[in-house]
């Protein structure tokens, strides 16, 4: 992003949003989910409007089934026993353990408490007899709330006064520009300005993608679209500017409070003992065992017939398979869970509409293939049994000649992959991957905007508890050069490095294990293809049509048999050493003892990263880059531990590439990942429903507190999984994408599938989580454009190496008699002569002995030559154009990829304004009405109107459309056209 850019994005924090005051596709997103009967008038510092908590009875709701309370109109009781205080935060302990532990316990929970209530939070107890798990009820005043409000710099909204239709009705007169009379005097006339062809290009794209997505908007008459308001950072000295209601509780949405309260609960000491600084914040005492876990409430129940609620809305309307080709509610997802969700669903959400394009693309390109490969003259060459071309055996001793015409099925399938409509896909993914993230980069500075995250300032993280626990009979101190605080030090040298180099030494062994494993599967391949070969040869002479249909089947389908069943093979070591990994990657990340839990996430985010990389990548690239490049020739194969290496089929590798991606992509993103995240979680709850079975009585005296208690934690790695398995699908996408043009359409199905899993887990199975504040996808931006950058260089190979590509074109141009692919084959298949065989790698079965000669794959001469076996002239120009056309693809496409970015702006034109104007007017009213203040005079909303027209007025539209800005003192509009700046 441009320095220009980043200022705009992080101008004045106390300035207006302006996002309404015109309306712009790139950042309108209408996410409605809002009806009449839940959504009050209360809005809270995002725009959203919120349900109007009423005050219930609670001591009569206590005795009523908890279910019946969350199906009543009141909803759920989210309130202390008063039923006044809003119940913002629950901490949950245990009663179960040791004596001396409990009672060390309890004694740090009284000082946390004491210290919280010292802080001005309101604290309620829920314990019941003969229960293992209590509960902590946490309330935060309007006082607190409105001091932390300042401090976390939370906007919030301003008075209806500064509303986006008055504003926007102020500023309708900047599109007009002035007409001079011939009486004197002026007037104002709408004109069309002059739009660059980019802009109108671009703007008429918009229109078009606006209409195709409008059958998938929600219905906004069922679920109405939320109305933003003007937000500013909160101030306790200017609450003249803020709508604040006359229930002041209710100023702030549940969101923001329990943000708030997360925050006071994070800083908060434990233990009255000075040499124990460190001992504060609520995750240190989760992780001492003091508290068992600490969540905000969910706002009601998610189930039919519930009352209604914001987690039932987003259940009905986005978690709900009925809306799985709805677009998203990110307004109401980010409101409800906070921005870190939303982001991630807003990019996931993003990247699955970037792949309807090239999943229609990728479809058009293999139905090309599916037509072209029953009239390929490579294919027909090969299934022609006429033309009698006799193969040198697979393997040593025991393999039979076999007949070429035998791989018809083979090189018929590899068509439809390897043609010329392969090298276009190629190219289009790689401008595809450019354009995804330039597009997204723009999304999310709208989202930024939208969502007041453009001053977004990350705060000082404390240190974590596990690292202070870790540390705890550590000597040796340092002072925190930001806090202050005296804090457990390791020295590098002597204490952080040798656990560094172990970690990473750990971390080459383990790809190390992924890399034998693709050995394993290797030698699996090449056994199981001589054990067939063998089979099919042995099979005794019988009567039964069914065993030699059997057998004959089995020979012409070997390849494809050992390649299929290889694949899963490796599908299934990739799952196994995918649980592996995971456990020791957190192994070694606790071993390095990182301070910050960004530290331990960028740690993590690294090591899981490069592991999965390796892991799932490994196999794919030995058959894209490796396999049957260095076997050698009959009586000489190159050898490895003793064996002959593998070939590529009479079709080529290609095919064998297609096969491995199709089962390792769709089998683990499909089918694993699906078993993992949907399938386990209900038999798990089934299982404890049968072990543990509850009356009706228990689950009547269950409270909402308990109820969400029993769901799994929202714990902090929960969207890491989701970044990580999607990351790996843009990298099976752009790195291999040649062998694999349905790849896109399969992960378009997977993503409308995952949206919404994901989606019903956070609704139904998590606890609610802490709604966190992040500007963006954080690391994974440069993860995914790191893999973007080397997709060029993978496919590039891949076309020059793995396909035939090159070859065919090589013989068209420069070999081919008439200028088709008529004799390729014949050309591409060099002759051996039988008798030079050595008696160590001679056939030895029955027949062998009168084959004169047998054909291979490979470009050399044949043995009557003068150099025989040695690369012929066609091997040179083919590896001489193999590489031409690499080093060709990969300047071309990272120079036209480059150009795209740079034409790109990552923010757009109009949010630029739009920042500008924001942070000029919220300045400008700002100062003015503190003047007036200063001056003794009482401001109101006449006042900030009168003001925000004499703003207004300060601009002007020349006849190109450009805004001009007039001279502050100008009164007049005879005497702004005399005092342009």
């Amino acid at each position: 992003m441009a320095d220009d850019d980043k200022h705009l994005m992080t101008s004045s924090r106390t300035r207006l949003s302006y996002a309404q005051m015109t309306r712009l596709p790139e950042f309108e997103f209408h996410n409605p989910l809002a009806t009449d009967e839940v959504m009050q008038s209360q809005t809270n510092g995002g725009g959203k409007q919120v349900s109007a908590d009423t005050p219930k009875n609670v001591e009569e709701e206590e005795e009523e089934d908890a279910d019946v309370q969350d199906k009543r109109p009141s909803g759920r009781n989210m309130f202390f026993k008063d039923g006044k205080k809003r119940i913002d935060y629950i901490l949950a302990w245990s009663t179960e353990g040791k004596p001396e532990k409990l009672a060390h316990s309890q004694e740090a929970r009284a000082v946390f408490e004491e210290n919280l209530e010292q802080e001005g939070l309101k604290l309620e107890k829920d314990e019941k007899e003969g229960e293992e798990v209590h509960f902590l009820k946490v309330h935060a005043p309007y006082e607190v709330l409105t001091r932390y409000a300042e401090i976390l710099k939370v906007r919030m909204p301003v008075k209806k006064s500064l509303d986006l239709d008055k504003i926007q009705q102020k500023y309708a007169k900047l599109e007009k520009i002035l007409i001079k009379l011939e009486g004197g005097g002026f007037h104002r006339r709408a004109v069309t300005p002059i739009k660059a062809v980019s802009t109108r290009l671009w703007d008429t794209m918009t229109n078009i993608t606006k209409k195709v997505f409008t059958p998938f908007q929600l219905d906004e008459e069922v679920v109405k679209p939320i109305k933003r308001r003007f937000n500013v950072a909160y101030s306790r000295d200017k609450e003249y500017l803020f709508d604040i209601p006359d229930d002041r509780e209710k100023y702030f949405d549940h969101a923001t409070r329990s943000r708030i309260v997360n925050f006071i609960l994070r800083r908060k000491s434990f233990s009255k003992a000075k040499e124990k600084a460190y001992s504060f914040g609520i995750n240190k005492m989760i992780a001492d065992g003091h508290y068992t876990d600490a969540f905000p409430l969910h706002e009601g129940h998610w189930k039919p017939g519930s009352a209604d609620n914001d987690r039932k809305l987003l259940f009905d309307y986005w978690a709900n398979w009925r809306n799985c080709f709805k677009i998203q509610p990110l307004d109401h997802v980010r409101a409800y869970f906070g921005e870190k969700i939303a982001i991630y669903f807003a990019w996931l959400g993003f990247y699955m509409q970037m792949l309807i394009p090239a999943s229609i693309i990728g479809l058009i390109v293999f139905i090309y293939g599916c037509v072209i490969s029953g009239n390929s003259y490579p294919a027909n060459e090969v299934c022609d049994k006429s033309k009698n071309f006799t193969m040198c055996p697979l393997c040593d001793f025991q393999c039979p000649y076999w007949k070429l015409s035998a791989a018809c099925s083979h090189a018929r399938a590899s068509r439809i992959f390897d043609n010329n409509a392969t090298v276009f896909f190629a190219i289009f993914m790689s401008f595809w991957g450019t354009l995804f993230l330039e597009f997204w980069k723009r999304k999310e500075a709208a989202l930024q905007f939208k969502w007041d995250l453009t001053d977004f300032v990350t705060e000082e993280q404390p240190p974590r508890p596990e690292f202070l626990a870790k540390l705890e009979h550590i000597t040796t101190y340092k002072e925190h050069p930001i806090t202050g605080i005296k804090e457990p030090h390791l020295p590098f040298w002597r204490r952080r490095f040798p656990i560094y180099l172990m970690s990473w030494t750990a971390m080459l062994f383990l790809a190390f294990l992924a890399i034998v494993a693709v050995v394993g599967v290797i030698a699996y391949r090449i056994s199981t293809l001589a054990a067939l070969q063998v089979l099919t040869r042995n099979t005794p002479v019988t009567n039964s049509t069914f065993i030699a249909s059997t057998a004959e089947v089995i020979y012409q389908n070997a390849s494809l048999v050992t390649t299929v069943t290889a694949a899963c093979i490796n599908l299934l070591i990739i799952v196994i050493l995918n649980i592996i990994y995971n456990r020791l990657a957190f192994w070694l990340t606790d071993m390095e003892c990182l301070r910050t839990q960004k530290e331990y996430d960028d740690s993590i985010t690294l090591k899981l990263f490069s592991l999965q990389f390796v892991n799932y990548y490994s196999s794919i690239i030995y058959i894209a880059f490796f396999k049957g490049r260095m076997v050698g020739r009959p009586g000489k194969y190159a050898t490895l531990f003793g064996g002959r290496q593998e070939e590529c089929e009479a079709g080529g590798c290609l095919i064998e590439l297609c096969i491995q991606l199709a089962i390792i992509m769709t089998g683990k993103q499909l089918i694993v990942n699906n078993i993992v995240e949907i399938l386990i979680p209900k038999i798990i709850k089934w299982i404890k429903r049968k072990i543990w079975p509850e009356t009706k009585e228990q689950k009547m005296s269950r409270s909402p507190w308990e109820k969400d208690y029993r769901l799994q934690p929202a714990e902090t790695t929960s969207l890491f999984y989701e970044y990580l398995e999607m990351i790996l699908q843009f990298g099976f996408l752009t790195l291999f994408v040649a062998a694999f043009p349905l790849g896109p359409l399969f992960a378009l199905i997977n993503n409308i599938l995952e949206i919404r899993f994901d989606a019903v887990k956070f609704t139904t199975q998590l606890r609610r989580p802490m709604a966190e504040r992040v500007p963006d996808i954080g690391v994974w931006y440069s993860v995914l454009y790191g893999i973007s950058r080397i997709a060029i260089i993978s496919n590039a190979f891949i076309i020059a190496l793995t396909s035939d590509f090159i070859p065919r074109l090589v013989y068209t141009m420069a070999y081919s008699p008439d200028g088709t692919l008529k004799g390729y084959v014949n050309q591409t298949l060099a002759v051996f002569n039988t008798s030079d065989f050595d008696e160590a790698h001679r056939p030895v079965f029955e027949g062998s002995d009168i084959v004169e000669s047998c054909r291979y794959r490979d470009f050399r001469n044949p043995p009557d030559s003068d150099d025989p076996y040695e690369y012929s002239q066609m091997y040179w120009h083919v590896l001489a154009a193999r590489f031409a056309f690499v080093v060709v693809f990969e300047n071309v496409i990272v120079v036209i990829t480059g150009l795209i970015a740079w034409l790109i702006p990552d923010v757009p034109a109009k949010l630029k304004l739009h920042i500008r104007r924001e942070a000029y007017m919220s300045n400008e009213i700002i100062i003015k009405t503190e003047l007036l203040r200063a001056k003794g005079e009482t401001v109101g909303e006449e006042d900030i109107e009168k003001i925000i027209e004499d703003e207004s007025q300060r601009y002007k539209t020349n006849d190109f459309g450009s805004m001009e800005l007039v001279h502050r003192k100008s009164a007049s509009p005879e005497a702004a056209e005399n005092n342009v700046v």
